[in-house]
């Protein structure tokens, strides 16, 4: 048996800008390379047209393949600090 196993690693950065728009550039332009944006709320204080958000990225770029005899050998070869994917 195969799998297909992925580094689990976030990342978080907070931005704060005028609109939503704005929040959105900044967001985009502090993704570090390999991760991807998975999660971003927005909050605004009273009182306060600026939006603050926290984004949440995840590394998408590291993948590799792992064996096993058995689903329960798979998953005992996967590492510290990575997922299981699929099965081949």
């Amino acid at each position: 048996m195969r799998a297909m196993i992925r580094r689990i690693e976030t990342q978080q950065v907070e931005v704060s800008g005028d609109g939503l728009p704005d929040i959105q550039e900044k967001l985009k332009a502090a993704t570090p390379p390999g991760f991807d944006l998975v999660s971003a709320p927005v909050s605004m204080k009273s009182g306060s047209t600026a939006i603050t958000a926290v984004g949440t990225y995840a590394r998408r770029d590291e993948t590799r393949e792992i064996e096993g005899g058995s689903m329960a050998e798979l998953q005992a070869a996967v590492p510290d600090g990575w997922q299981m994917l699929y099965v081949l």
